[in-house]
């Protein structure tokens, strides 16, 4: 666990638990070609470390597939989604970020190997972000036919979050800005499957000095385990809550209990990075 992820997942703790809200803990492992030994459970002892308890048990999507399934093959029958078995050389030489629909208007066999897209509409999918304001997406337009499950057979995390959330009855999601582009394809899928939308909250990203933001891809260190107080006061300047001087020589728990009270997500609005 780096930096950023810390501080993403601090601010939807601050968050849930200044509006009495409960804090669910999930692990994306759908993902499996990318899976680190021993990674969850350096997730875990981090949070705990740190303070972060959550509610509930662990939720985990690899117990879901069943669940990811039987959604895809009722969208199939609903005629909502096609495959695909467009590379991404082929889609490369295209120059446009948005799906051309080659294998809608062509349609191929499913015994290739495919992806599965869902079929966007020329519709706007409006939200009003907690911090970032109000937002209009043209879903065929800004986003095109996007990809739901992979040709690995993975679920994208596009479907697979909105089936957890729906699962998880979540109300409220904070999570950093880099997904809110993420949004309105969730939203979309929400609607096409009957289920509620959340209230949107993304807060600003960390980045490094070259304008990256911290991620595994940009090899970000991972989070110290000495001081985690000093790393909790540090993380609450990132989020702009101007913490006293007081907290830098205090424990966890104290600094946790103050960032609760005074927890004011306002001083991030608009705001989309932070150095």
């Amino acid at each position: 666990m780096h930096l950023g992820s810390l501080y993403a997942a601090l601010a939807s703790f601050l968050d849930a638990r200044a509006k009495g809200g409960l804090w669910l803990l999930r692990i994306d492992d759908s993902d499996t070609p990318r899976h680190v030994s021993g990674a969850t459970e350096g997730i875990i002892n981090t949070l705990q470390l740190y303070g972060l308890e959550w509610d509930d048990s662990v939720c985990y999507q690899s117990n879901h597939q069943q669940t990811y399934q039987t959604i895809i093959t009722r969208l199939i029958a609903q005629n909502l989604v096609y495959p695909c078995t467009c590379t991404r050389k082929a889609l490369a030489s295209n120059n446009s970020a948005i799906y051309p629909g080659f294998c809608l208007n062509n349609q191929q066999k499913n015994d290739l190997a495919h992806s599965l897209r869902i079929k966007s509409e020329a519709i706007e999918i409006v939200f009003d972000d907690e911090l970032q304001g109000h937002q209009c997406h043209n879903i065929a337009q800004q986003h095109g036919d996007f990809i739901i499950k992979r040709k690995d057979n993975i679920i994208a995390y596009q479907l697979a979050v909105v089936i957890d959330d729906h699962l998880q009855n979540i109300t409220h999601v904070v999570r950093g800005f880099d997904l809110l582009d993420s949004t309105p394809k969730q939203i979309f899928l929400q609607q096409i499957l009957g289920y509620s939308t959340p209230q949107y909250t993304h807060v600003p990203v960390i980045i490094d000095k070259e304008g990256n933001k911290l991620s595994k891809q940009t090899f970000a260190q991972a989070v110290p385990t000495d001081s985690p107080h000093k790393t909790l006061y540090l993380l609450l300047e990132l989020l702009k809550q101007n913490p006293p001087l007081s907290l830098k020589n205090t424990t966890v728990n104290e600094v946790l209990n103050w960032a609760i009270e005074h927890w004011t997500p306002e001083t991030l609005k608009k705001i989309r990075a932070i150095n």
